[in-house]
């Protein structure tokens, strides 16, 4: 509890820093991930090591050149956006005098418990500190020595900034830390679980603390019987294949009863790069992490909205048409945090969206939804002012 209080105490200093140090803060982190990548990719190669050949955590894991730039250029990125904090929502002065203004202000202390992926412990980071909030990080054992690496890496750049080390405060990989974690009631403002849906749901009923859920995607695409099919071969292989082990990754294929006998046109491209296809019923509903694809042959839109109503998990939805009719009836009968039309669902990620990064993406509706960028980690207070009004 000690770290966590005293993520709470500096929660307030990064707070009170000014837009342009929060800028530099976070440049500062990425040249420090660019300098120090020979020790990143090592730490990194040591959890590969201990990791079992067949783990579903491998992909999410590594650590490449290229991925370390990437999360440098995210750091970056963050920075690089229109500051937040203290923006006016709302303004407007009541006949009896008094002024209302609503304005941005950060959460205080986001907690963040996830698995594998060690770009989370940086995109998480940068955006706190962004949105002037403390960090607190809780990973997986797996991805333990790569998360020191970059614990200590930001530790760094927070005392050379003259900030207390507390503001991304990263504990140990352990269930014990995961317990402390989801009972600091009065230290956490809010705890968001990535990961698996086993993890999510685990925090969702242990947690004393609010929480945001993301991340399982049980994601579909419909192909309407007025579809392009050069098109939509093209959405389900880049939805599918693009990078199976993620949660906008494609989950199940719709396809309309008039397309049956041309379903093999529209998997090719993924059928081509090793993807199995599954029509079993026990498969619906499933996320699968892999080079697997759930198909089902449905008698139409309605059929296929049904489908997702009962399997789909609010992640990203998309249909391939040529109908606008049967486009916007999709936008708008879909409950899900991102609805796509001739689009795959790969895109689903807060870069993407030119959010910088993301701590997640909620699949819930309350507060947050879909990617969750710098606006998901503040919320609001209202400042009234008056010249000396009194309420009757």
């Amino acid at each position: 509890m000690s770290d966590l209080r005293a993520a709470k105490e500096a929660a307030r200093a990064v707070g009170l820093l000014p837009d342009g140090a929060r800028r530099g803060l976070l440049r500062a982190v990425a040249a420090a991930l660019r300098a120090e990548a020979p020790a990143l990719l090592e730490a990194n190669a040591a959890d590969l090591a201990a990791l079992p050949g067949d783990s579903a955590f491998r992909d999410r894991l590594l650590l490449t050149p290229a991925r370390v730039e990437a999360m440098a250029a995210g750091a970056e990125a963050v920075a690089a956006l229109p500051d937040n904090l203290w923006r006016t929502l709302e303004d407007r002065t009541l006949p009896n005098g008094l002024r209302l203004r609503r304005v941005r202000v950060p959460l205080g202390v986001v907690a963040c418990i996830y698995e594998a992926r060690p770009n989370v412990t940086v995109d998480v980071a940068c955006l706190c500190l962004r949105t002037g909030n403390a960090a607190v990080l809780k990973g997986g054992k797996e991805a333990a020595r790569t998360n020191a690496a970059l614990g200590g890496l930001l530790a760094r750049a927070l005392r050379a900034a003259g900030l207390p080390e507390a503001a991304v405060t990263l504990l140990p990989p352990t269930h014990e830390a995961a317990e402390a974690l989801m009972a600091a009631e009065g230290l956490v403002d809010v705890l968001i679980p990535r990961g698996s849906a086993r993890l999510i749901r685990a925090v969702r009923e242990k947690a004393r603390v609010p929480v945001i859920e993301t991340g399982a995607g049980v994601c579909h695409v419909y192909v309407h019987e007025d579809a392009d099919l050069a098109l939509a071969a093209r959405v389900v292989d880049n939805a599918k294949t693009r990078r199976v082990s993620v949660c906008n990754a494609l989950d199940c294929l719709l396809v309309h009863r008039a397309l049956a006998g041309r379903l093999g046109e529209i998997v090719a491209p993924c059928r081509a790069k090793g993807v199995g296809i599954h029509a079993e019923p026990e498969d619906w509903g499933r996320e699968w992490l892999s080079m697997d694809l759930s198909v089902r042959v449905v008698d139409g839109l309605d059929a296929a909205l049904a489908h997702i109503a009962r399997f789909g998990s609010g992640h990203s939805e998309a249909i391939v048409t040529r109908s606008p009719e049967a486009a916007e009836r999709f936008r708008r009968e879909v409950d899900a945090a991102c609805v796509y039309v001739n689009t795959p669902t790969s895109f689903t990620d807060g870069g993407e969206f030119g959010l910088g990064a993301e701590v997640g993406i909620s699949t819930q509706k309350l507060h947050a939804r879909g990617p969750m960028g710098l606006d998901a980690l503040t919320t609001y207070k209202w400042l009234i002012d008056s010249d000396g009004a009194l309420r009757p």
